[in-house]
């Protein structure tokens, strides 16, 4: 259950919670026609940072465009909405959503003549698969649903529609007494999670299956592979099996919404010892240190607002 925040912002402009409302017929509510971005905000010492805005800006801007939807609004404008948004929440931290959709004008199947709409939402959202899950790790299964390849949709965009693919692998698994889902691609090899990617810990090494594998190279999922090469940690990205899943040491996710969350089973398979490794700590660690803008070689990371 949400909590509501005082304003939206709503086609340029702020607008009270209760009044950002869209039309049945626009033609994203439809269709999924529209793109969209998920970003976080942390209390530091200094005010709300967001992290990594701009970066999140112009994937949105990308995705956009690979989707054909033309913006009105720049990513530098819409990331100058974002921290006034915050600002006027009052917010010290929280969660951001802008969306990009076409709204109404159109029923058919093309777009052309609906108009194309955007908001952002900002409000408080705790650990997305549990406190208890960022202490002592998630339980996680492998879904039948195949994660959506590059000759269907586009993966390494946040294309709304598509992410029905993640809907029902998430359903799936939490029905039968679990977590969180694994996805594999058509080939059989691990992509990621619904709403997350996927680092597999072994022999020290921490690797991730690369854009070919038809995941969304997440921005969280870079800067955790920047910080462990920058703490002496390798980090591959690759192709990994699903066999590889059950002899690792070490297994987590990361995204906007799972910061850095440990895995400790995958198919009733213990991962390691069952409990967080060091390099899953230290990746905690470092990330957690560098949203917080204790790590003066990561401040550029940061926007305040």
């Amino acid at each position: 259950m949400l909590n509501p925040t005082k304003y939206v912002w709503f086609d340029g402009e702020l607008v009270p919670w209760d009044q950002a409302n869209v039309h049945v017929l626009s033609h994203g509510l439809h269709y999924g026609s529209g793109v969209f971005e998920g970003i976080r905000a942390y209390a530091t010492p200094q005010g709300p940072a967001v992290f990594r805005l701009t970066d999140h800006m112009r994937r949105l801007e990308a995705s956009a465009r690979a989707y054909r939807i033309p913006l009105p609004w720049t990513a530098a404008e819409f990331t100058k909405a974002a921290l006034e948004l915050v600002r006027a929440n009052e917010l010290d931290a929280c969660y951001l959503r802008p969306i990009v959709f076409y709204g109404t004008g159109s029923i058919g199947l093309n777009p052309k003549g609906a108009r194309v709409q955007a908001a952002i939402i900002a409000f408080e959202w705790a650990a997305y698969l549990g406190v208890e899950g960022l202490e002592n790790g998630v339980k996680v299964k492998v879904s039948s649903w195949r994660r959506i390849d590059h000759e269907s949709f586009i993966p390494g965009a946040k294309g709304a529609g598509q992410y029905m693919n993640s809907v029902m692998a998430k359903q799936e698994v939490l029905s039968a007494g679990y977590d969180e889902a694994l996805m594999l691609n058509r080939a059989g090899f691990v992509a990621e999670g619904t709403g997350e990617n996927v680092f597999v810990v072994q022999d020290g090494v921490a690797r991730t299956p690369d854009p070919a594998s038809g995941i969304l190279a997440g921005i969280t999922r870079a800067s955790v592979m920047r910080l462990l090469a920058d703490a002496g940690i390798p980090v591959v990205e690759g192709q990994i099996m699903r066999s590889d899943l059950y002899r690792a040491d070490e297994a987590f996710f990361t995204g906007t919404a799972a910061e850095v969350t440990p895995i400790r089973e995958i198919d009733d398979r213990v991962v390691g010892t069952g409990s967080p490794g060091p390099i899953t700590r230290k990746a905690q660690e470092l990330f957690q240190a560098a949203v917080r803008g204790e790590l003066a070689a990561y401040r550029d990371w940061l926007e305040f607002a």
